[in-house]
């Protein structure tokens, strides 16, 4: 392959995925806090029998990045549940997802 042909084209974006990152982590509870200027979100992974958890990972965004993400998430669960049926929220959230001090920057 030709160096030329390895170059994003123009308006393309080039994004590498290192391994670590590839592997993901998995989380069964967001807390989601905000500020005027930036949303953030705290991914957890609470596994039952343990009373204590630590934050997997925090993602900041900006309220347009925030808004962003809200529309292509619902348009990706629009697109599963036309593939897969729909999704049930069978269970109730063990605790508030709001639970805690709103963010401030």
């Amino acid at each position: 392959m030709s160096e030329e042909s390895k170059k994003p084209k123009k308006g393309q974006i080039n994004i590498e995925l290192d391994e670590t990152v590839a592997e993901g982590t998995y989380s069964n509870l967001a807390i989601i806090n905000h500020s005027v200027s930036e949303f953030v979100v705290d991914f957890v992974n609470i596994m039952p029998g343990k009373p204590k958890s630590k934050v997997k990972s925090r993602i900041i965004l900006t309220p347009q990045h925030a808004k962003r993400l809200l529309k292509a998430l619902g348009d990706n669960v629009h697109r599963f549940e036309k593939a897969h049926g729909e999704i049930r929220d069978c269970e109730k959230a063990p605790m508030p997802l709001n639970f805690g001090p709103t963010g401030q920057a």
